[in-house]
């Protein structure tokens, strides 16, 4: 009786209706579900190009999303090896085929080797075929042929457990993985090859027959074991003048007298070659779910802490905690390998084509902290930041990041020292951290400085040279044509001329385009440094011999963190933001009233360039192995004192969750720190950064201490290094309870913006619960949601539990739309927004303007700068400008001294006290801590 046919066409087209018909059922839950295949194709051959047809016509039946790369035959292996790691990190792209055979010139290992493993569908990379060969082994993808003649074994009801199965061929394509699948199904497996002895005889033995061997009619019908089942591999082709090609496909097998003795037989063509286009789409959607499942399936596995008591000191707990490798963090939280830059072992750069590839994702939880009126000693808003985070991601296994602010060194190698948090709930490595970082203080340093000198070197040139020489050097014929440079057009759009020829301006354009006529009297930008020095805060430039032909000038340095640089970093919301920023930030006015911006002085596009890297956020961890942002830092007393746009927006989309997914139960969390008090870093935060970005927070997180609301209450002054008075040892309810008036006034300024607030009471070891109950009570009387003890200091996440399920409930209920600012920007005066900020939030009666302050806002709204938001820069020990009122002060006044500009960042800044942009060193400066262990590399000392 004749063998039954193993119609493989058929099984296959059942496949891919099955295939398309799974692919249809994913996208109704995901539209974003589209499986995506490149198969990439080097020179043409004919055989070749018929498979490629006959894929891509299969994937089109499938709805897989497939294209076709071809390239031409004299394509180097690196040029060919660099589209490959393109299509690797290109998301869209889930599978990636390699047709064989390549050119002799390329190597065909490096070739499919280059394939990333989650994408080699075809199965010849290295990883998937080791682990199709080991015992147990678990290769992502089989390839295709041999999984194609496993599936018609399987469909066609052959048993293949405890059978003897015989391999002819020992090729990587198709032999040895068959070998390897038919052993796993316990065959009892024989592979033959050109080299083997007596192959008709081992034939004979074999219940099953895999024919790879790549020769024609190569096994004749008696060499078969009667009742054989015979899978023929073989692609051959032979003369026929019958067919209209002159030829015809035929398999390894003799069909004909195989027939007549097996009980099953493939037929060629119609049997394995259809089923290996079927099994490369079922790879491909393998594939296309893997990706879609590894996007739901993040998760932080949290470092554990060895606890100690007493608690030691933060250097010591840094040094004893081993942070993982900042691929790993980055892995964990769904950040692609491409898209992560490491710096070192431990710290990272995040390349901003995450926005684009998870814009598709709702934002993850906004959570916002602060505190109150603090001391100097500070009251824990940045470990309670991390401690909180710590919580949320390694006990409550939601994804979270803390974000937090890049520090100065200047502090730290003055008084202040490190800022990584401190006890259990730090940022690690805190020497990296407190250091140079990846380099972006330093970017911002020579791009103010680049700027600087920019200011200063054209002023020398205007007052040296006559208005035609003046131009002609500043647009120079190169090859007899002089041309405008791209940055000179936003100068010409400012002065209203429209000609594109510098040979066109007349002689008075030509005039006004060269000559910015800076006033010497008005320029606001000055050199910085990332150091505490003094001695720099007034200084005369331009006293060399060689600038003998213009006056030297009385300028000074800022510190690093205060330049507008670094402000216009943090509120960048993408790159061609942070340009536009740049080039319109006023460095002065011109003899005639107008703004002199980095534009008119072509220096936006260079600044840009010194900046670019540093616009992308830098990623650590915390001492438990949680993800952390630390990106920007400006200076908290002048400045938003607040972390990047830019950071929040990667981390809520890491923390997001997918169209598919339950969001109230698996969104994750961004908690970001504000500087100093509410009253400045939170009210920056509302009505700067929020305005900028179009970010809402779901919670307010306000941080307290029983030690600072003491001091509200009547306590008598902390001085940093003095023993703490008596009151703030022991329990005094009465003390603390007035000074609750301070906290109250905090949570009641936050609500006002339409959110939540949950007081988070950081414990020290002197708190009693009656104190911790005084605050309770009073946090809530005050409007508070939730008033929660955490003691992250001493346990770490795990102290800070309690607060991250209060978080996580009120933020499940925020109420987005109810958010609302404090001031609108055109229907208010400048004087109407600082009285907005100085009643409302600070509790003042009035505010008055010096006649200094009250001309420069008079220009600035004479130049069109007038409807920009707020930033009042004031004491942070209190709510006031007057640092020794404490509690909730009313009804004072608050003095306007100066109003500055910053019209890159987009805001004003209103002086309400002489604040030292450049700090001073102490007599004992932490410098004098700091040494390296020369034999281990080990800096001790900084913290």
């Amino acid at each position: 009786m004749p063998a039954t046919k193993i119609d493989g066409t058929a099984i296959a087209r059942t496949i891919r209706e099955r295939i398309a018909t799974e692919i249809a059922q994913k996208q109704e839950k995901n539209p974003r579900y589209k499986p995506g295949l490149v198969i990439i194709q080097v020179g043409e051959r004919s055989d070749s190009s018929t498979y490629v047809r006959m894929k891509l016509k299969a994937a089109e039946e499938a709805n897989i999303i497939c294209r076709l790369e071809k390239y031409d035959e004299s394509i180097s292996e690196i040029e060919l090896l660099e589209h490959i790691d393109k299509f690797n990190n290109d998301q869209s792209v889930h599978g990636i085929l390699v047709q064989l055979p390549v050119p002799s010139h390329i190597d065909e290992y490096n070739v499919t080797s280059a394939v990333a493993d989650g994408k080699d569908v075809d199965g010849f990379g290295g990883p998937n075929i080791g682990e199709l060969a080991k015992k147990g082994g678990k290769p992502l993808f089989v390839p295709c042929t041999p999984k194609g003649v496993m599936v018609l074994l399987e469909e066609s009801g052959v048993e293949i457990r405890g059978k003897n199965a015989v391999v002819l061929g020992r090729s990587d394509i198709v032999g040895a993985p068959v070998s390897y699948l038919l052993r796993n199904a316990d065959a009892t497996v024989t592979v033959c090859h050109s080299r083997t002895q007596n192959l008709e005889q081992i034939v004979k033995t074999a219940d099953i027959v895999v024919a790879a061997i790549g020769k024609s009619h190569f096994v004749k019908g008696d060499w078969l074991k009667e009742g054989a089942v015979v899978i023929d591999v073989g692609t051959n082709y032979i003369p026929d003048e019958t067919k209209k090609s002159g030829q015809r496909l035929v398999g390894d097998v003799d069909y004909d007298s195989a027939v007549e003795v097996a009980s099953q037989i493939t037929p060629v063509p119609g049997g394995v070659g259809p089923m290996t286009v079927a099994m490369l789409l079922r790879n491909v959607v393998n594939a296309a779910d893997s990706y879609f499942d590894r996007q739901e399936a993040r998760h932080v596995v949290p470092l554990p802490l060895k606890l100690k008591q007493p608690v030691p000191s933060d250097i010591a707990i840094s040094r004893a905690q081993h942070p993982k490798l900042i691929g790993r963090v980055a892995a964990e939280v769904g950040i692609a390998a491409h898209e992560l830059e490491p710096y070192g072992a431990y710290k990272g750069k995040v390349s901003l084509d995450v926005l684009s590839r998870l814009q598709h994702r709702r934002n993850g939880r906004y959570i916002l902290v602060a505190g109150i009126t603090p001391t100097p000693l500070g009251e824990g808003k940045s470990t309670t930041t991390v401690g909180l985070t710590q919580a949320l991601a390694g006990h409550l296994n939601r994804i979270a990041f803390a974000n937090v602010r890049q520090p100065s060194q200047g502090p730290t190698f003055g008084i202040k020292g490190g800022a990584a948090g401190g006890g259990y709930s730090q940022v690690i490595p805190m020497d990296e951290f407190n250091l140079h970082l990846t380099g972006d203080i330093h970017a911002i340093t020579a791009a103010n400085n680049l700027l600087a000198a920019a200011i200063d070197t054209r002023m020398f040139h205007e007052d040296t040279q006559k208005d035609g020489p003046l131009y002609r050097r500043l647009v120079p014929a190169k090859k007899g044509k002089r041309e405008f440079l791209p940055v000179m057009f936003r100068r010409l759009k400012k002065l209203g001329i429209d000609k594109t020829n510098p040979d066109d301006l007349t002689e008075e354009e030509a005039r006004r385009f060269a000559r910015l006529d800076i006033d010497r009297e008005t320029i606001t930008w000055r050199r910085v440094l990332d150091v505490n020095d003094r001695h720099l805060r007034g200084i005369t430039i331009g006293q060399a011999a060689t600038e003998s032909k213009v006056p030297p000038r009385e300028t000074g340095f800022d510190i690093s963190v205060a330049s507008e640089c670094m402000a216009v970093l943090a509120l960048s919301t993408d790159l061609k933001d942070m340009r536009e920023r740049l080039g319109r930030m006023v460095v002065a006015s011109s003899k005639a009233g107008e703004t002199v911006t980095a534009d008119d002085l072509g220096c936006g596009g260079a600044l840009t360039a010194l900046m670019k890297d540093a616009l992308k956020p830098n990623l650590m961890q915390t001492l438990e192995g949680t993800p952390v942002f630390v990106h920007a830092g400006p200076f908290a007393n002048i400045s938003i004192g607040n972390s990047s746009i830019i950071a929040d927006r990667v981390a809520l989309k890491l923390a997001g969750t997918e169209p598919d997914e339950d969001h109230d139960a698996k969104v994750g969390f961004v908690v970001t720190e504000a500087g100093f008090d509410f009253m400045m870093g939170g009210e920056r935060f509302m009505n700067i950064k929020c305005r900028a970005s179009g970010l809402v927070p779901d919670v307010v997180v306000i941080v307290a201490t029983v030690r600072a609301l003491k001091v509200h209450g009547g306590g008598p002054e902390i001085k940093p290094g003095e023993q703490l008075a008596e009151v703030y040892r022991t329990e005094n309810v009465e003390v603390l309870r007035k000074g609750c008036v301070n906290l109250a006034r905090h949570i009641r300024n936050a609500r006002v913006y339409g959110v939540e607030v949950v007081v988070a009471i950081n414990r020290f070891e002197t708190d009693t619960e009656a104190e911790l109950e005084v605050i309770r009570e009073e946090a809530i009387k005050a409007g508070a949601a939730e008033a929660i003890g955490a003691n992250h200091w001493a346990e770490g996440g795990k102290g800070a539990v309690e607060l991250a399920k209060g978080v996580i409930a009120v933020a499940e209920k925020a109420r987005p739309e109810e958010f609302k600012l404090l001031y609108g920007l055109e229907d208010t005066s400048v004087q109407e927004r600082i009285e907005a900020i100085a009643k409302k939030m600070y509790g003042a009666g009035s505010v008055s303007f010096s006649e200094t302050a009250q001309k420069k806002v008079d220009t600035y709204t004479r130049q069109g700068l007038g409807s920009l938001p707020i930033c009042i820069a004031k004491t942070q020990y209190s709510l006031s400008h007057d640092a020794a009122l404490k509690g909730a002060p009313e009804g004072f006044e608050l003095p306007i001294r100066d109003v500055r500009m910053a019209a890159g960042a987009g805001y004003l800044f209103a002086m309400a006290a002489d604040i030292q942009t450049i700090p001073g060193l102490p007599t004992a400066p932490g410098y004098l801590n700091v040494e390296v262990d020369t034999e281990t590399g080990e800096i001790d000392g900084l913290f």
